[in-house]
């Protein structure tokens, strides 16, 4: 793997242990290790994302197979309909974006959303709740959006060609909906 696709040591460090340390006073169970095993997962894929704009393989498919590993966990009334149910939410979210993808790419005749948002989609359906995903993706493209008007703000030069890396949001609004809903179950 090349070196700046790892996450700083330092920031793994922070948030890494400030998930785990939240997750362990404010939740109990399973939840605990579900989230602060996703937590940390999403701490490197921002921090990755955010300065290569790349999301590794690694990486996205942690979070999908952690979260389908941990869907029988965490409903253990039907483990078997959980875990079918995470698979089916993990390939129509990741196809759902893959066609969002797709129609960018054949309206802007550019990229739009890389390949790896498309594999997180799938570790987001793997973890939440089908009515959880699509707050998800607004609370991720609502935080880009505050962040481009900010540098807006600031001076800094935005236009339609401008890149955003989109996981940089995607991963911590996965990690804030499912520990939203873990402390609400």
């Amino acid at each position: 793997m090349r070196n700046d696709l790892r996450p700083r040591l330092t920031v793994m460090i922070a948030g890494a242990g400030a998930i785990a340390g939240l997750s362990a006073i404010t939740l109990n169970g399973w939840p605990v290790v579900a989230s602060a095993l996703l937590g940390t997962l999403m701490v490197a894929g921002a921090d990755i994302d955010a300065r290569t704009f790349t999301l590794p393989n690694a990486l996205t498919a942690a979070t999908c197979v952690a979260g389908m590993l941990f869907a029988p966990i965490l409903h253990p009334h039907a483990p078997d309909l959980a875990l079918a149910a995470a698979i089916v939410r993990a390939c129509v979210t990741a196809a759902a974006l893959a066609l969002v993808r797709w129609g960018y790419g054949q309206l802007r005749h550019r990229e739009g959303l890389g390949l790896g948002d498309v594999k997180l989609a799938a570790g987001i359906g793997a973890w939440l709740p089908a009515d959880l995903i699509p707050a998800c993706f607004a609370l991720a493209a609502a935080s880009a959006l505050v962040l481009v008007l900010l540098a807006h703000h600031r001076g800094k030069p935005i236009d339609a060609g401008t890149r955003l890396p989109f996981g940089a949001f995607l991963c911590p609004a996965l990690w804030l909906m499912f520990y939203a809903d873990a402390l609400g179950g």
